[in-house]
């Protein structure tokens, strides 16, 4: 639970932090789009947040 909870949070922040910075979060020598970059990968590595879902909904 925690790893989807985790997971999706940091994506909604750096959703959010790429509209607040604009055209920087697209740009490669910004931290924001490596931010942007990096928070896409724990939604992928050790089983996607649906499959999550699906485990967490079966232990419930």
């Amino acid at each position: 639970m925690a790893k989807y909870w985790v997971a999706d949070q940091a994506c909604i922040v750096a959703d959010r932090c790429l509209q607040l910075f604009g055209g920087y979060g697209y740009m490669k020598e910004y931290p924001i789009a490596h931010l942007f970059a990096d928070t896409r990968v724990p939604r992928i590595l050790a089983g996607a947040n649906e499959v999550m879902k699906e485990l967490v909904a079966r232990s419930l």
